[in-house]
């Protein structure tokens, strides 16, 4: 019996649509980045993209535990010397959360060709509106990922 290998024409990509509001940022990303990669289905090969497309709406409601939102540090460096910034998270969450949710998917994909090609099939927004209603995306429940208290109970 010979390894299968999936081929361009065995791949099928299907959209899913996952609602952040609530979510913890870790577990949400680890999620999204096994869906991307193609984990969860049955012809996953790790040197072949075989993940589906994610829309995250409602990115700057994903929340981080243990107070890691105040203590936990951003970096990024301009290339020049001494250029080495650094941004807390809850500054971060304000200004830009779509880019949280994006660096926390993309830490957890492959750092080669392979995982800049998945991360270009994760769509995130801050609000509940995406543009991507013609592809018609499923919305799709992370048994993983939990919702804090407060977003369970409504608040």
């Amino acid at each position: 019996m010979r390894t299968f290998s999936p081929t361009p024409s065995d791949i099928t990509r299907a959209w899913h649509v996952v609602d952040a509001d609530g979510l913890v940022l870790g577990r949400l990303a680890t999620e999204v980045a096994a869906i991307l990669r193609g984990k969860h289905k049955p012809i996953f090969a790790p040197h072949v993209d075989t993940g589906d497309h994610v829309v995250v709406v409602n990115a700057d409601k994903v929340v981080m535990t243990a107070g890691k939102a105040e203590s936990k540090l951003a970096y990024r460096h301009s290339g020049y010397p001494g250029g080495l910034r650094s941004t807390a998270y809850s500054e971060l969450m304000i200004e830009r959360s779509d880019e949280v949710v994006r660096n926390a998917v993309r830490g957890m994909l492959p750092k080669n060709r392979l995982g800049r090609q998945m991360i270009d099939k994760l769509k995130v927004y801050n609000g509940p509106e995406h543009p991507h209603a013609a592809q018609s995306p499923q919305p799709l429940d992370l048994p993983g990922a939990r919702r804090t208290a407060s977003a369970r109970s409504g608040a």
